[in-house]
């Protein structure tokens, strides 16, 4: 499985959670912690809450325009190019 794989397993993940709470925004322990070795400094999984007050050690969806980001050298950056 390629990164770009896992990827995309956690943004689908994103989108099932979303659909399932219909919160405003979510926060969810990361399920890849273990799946995934990139993933396993993450500990959670934020779901549409703005990256000025995310955690900067979570991942950050946003659904609107289906991205994931990651806090990468003082940056929010997007690490997913949806189609």
């Amino acid at each position: 499985m390629s990164i770009e794989d896992e990827i995309n397993e956690i943004v689908q993940w994103c989108e099932n959670k979303k659909k399932e709470k219909q919160c405003i925004y979510i926060i969810e322990k990361n399920p890849f912690a273990t799946k995934f070795n990139w993933t396993r400094n993450i500990i959670n999984i934020e779901i549409d809450k703005p990256l000025a007050t995310a955690s900067k050690s979570n991942f950050v969806y946003n659904s609107t325009i289906k991205k994931l980001y990651r806090y990468i050298n003082y940056t929010w950056m997007p690490i997913n190019n949806p189609k």
